[in-house]
């Protein structure tokens, strides 16, 4: 989850012990909350329309040269589910480099 170039790179991961029904002390880690970047007024690099069969991380691939940072594409879309992008005819923004 924490993958280099992935979505939740570089956020604190936060432990703290909590006590299950067992009355057993469990240590949970969890990532800090991810503030998602406005792109509104980001410029865009290109407008995609979506082929039939036609892929997200193909489409990340092919402008990003990384099929892993199709989270990229989401979050300057307004999207939370990948699915969302991939409909055939749908029109996916790319924008320049921003992170």
């Amino acid at each position: 989850m924490n993958a280099q170039n992935g979505r939740y790179a570089g956020l604190e991961v936060v432990r703290i012990t909590t006590q299950g029904p067992d009355g057993i002390p469990h240590d949970v880690a969890y990532t800090r909350r991810r503030v998602i970047p406005d792109y509104a007024d980001q410029p865009v690099l290109a407008e995609h329309r979506v082929a039939d069969r036609q892929r997200l991380d193909v489409i990340t691939a092919l402008y990003a040269g990384d099929p892993e940072r199709f989270w990229v594409l989401c979050d300057a879309n307004n999207v939370l589910s990948p699915e969302e992008l991939e409909r055939v005819g749908r029109v996916i923004r790319i924008p320049l480099a921003k992170e």
